[in-house]
């Protein structure tokens, strides 16, 4: 063979072998790793929190396919689910397998019936109670309660930004605080309907319409959940979450969403809510 037939051989061979060490798709396995799913206002409050707690934060985008995100990081500490409410089920259907024992979902109007139906058995999950728009830092309303396995996490986390957090001990208290945040949130907003306002104008003054929503609100919470709920501990946790921020506004723009989502599981369940019914017709 001649030699420079010889040093061809040789430089074909490097350059194949560069070639394909350049184009390897790196693989990341280390466990302090945080996949966020949604990088929007309240994704970036947790994302704040996760890096001051020396975690790296991989944003999942509508332009990067989670599957290659999870072939590429595939021992990440925990995937958290901080997508818009109508984006929830879909992305839940999309979850890489590796991944589905590491979920934590916030979401407003969560239950199980939410996870369960994509055969999660043990997420973690938050209610948060702090609120996050554009333009401003974050507001905090009362503590914000978390159980599951990365609830430490969590709390840690948040906990660098001296956010309040509640670490619960079992799922019916869990299932007590996401009923709760259902209970506020869908009262203060179908209330909103008719009185515009802040929470703390509607305790006062339209307190008589607010227990009647809340209470046909938890008639609608109790078929979702199939349970039985305190009444008068949801009505009295909802009035002490209107006292952490008594100007805050009723109505948000998914108000008349959320009445007519309210109304459709109703009819589903075969249950009467004059209340709702009546400030339907009134829009």
């Amino acid at each position: 063979m001649e030699t420079g037939e010889s040093w061809h051989i040789i430089l074909t061979f490097l350059y194949n072998l560069l070639k394909k060490t350049v184009n390897r798709q790196p693989v990341i396995m280390n466990n302090k790793s945080i996949i966020l799913i949604g990088a929007g206002e309240m994704g970036g409050v947790f994302a704040r929190g996760f890096l001051r707690a020396g975690y790296t934060v991989h944003p999942a985008t509508r332009a990067t396919p989670i599957d290659d995100t999870a072939s590429s990081i595939t021992d990440p500490e925990l995937v958290l689910v901080a997508v818009a409410e109508n984006d929830l089920h879909p992305v839940l259907e999309t979850i890489p397998t590796q991944w589905r024992d590491r979920l934590v979902l916030l979401q407003n109007e969560l239950l199980p019936r939410d996870w369960e139906q994509h055969s999660l058995k043990n997420p973690t999950v938050i209610s948060v109670w702090f609120e996050k728009k554009r333009g401003m830092d974050f507001k905090v309303i009362i503590p914000s309660s978390v159980f599951g396995p990365h609830a430490e996490t969590i709390a840690d986390a948040l906990g660098e930004l001296d956010i309040p957090v509640n670490t619960l001990s079992s799922q019916p208290e869990l299932l007590q605080e996401l009923v709760l945040k259902n209970v506020y949130i869908l009262t203060t907003n179908i209330a909103g309907l008719v009185t515009g306002g802040t929470v703390g104008e509607l305790w006062d003054n339209h307190q008589p319409l607010a227990r009647t929503i809340a209470n046909e609100v938890i008639d609608l919470q109790q078929w979702l959940t199939g349970e039985t709920m305190d009444r008068e501990a949801l009505i009295a946790g909802m009035v002490n979450a209107f006292e952490g921020d008594l100007n805050h506004n009723c109505m948000g723009r998914s108000a008349p969403v959320r009445l007519e989502r309210a109304l459709q599981l109703a009819a589903e369940a075969e249950i009467d809510l004059p209340e709702m019914k009546k400030i339907a017709e009134s829009l």
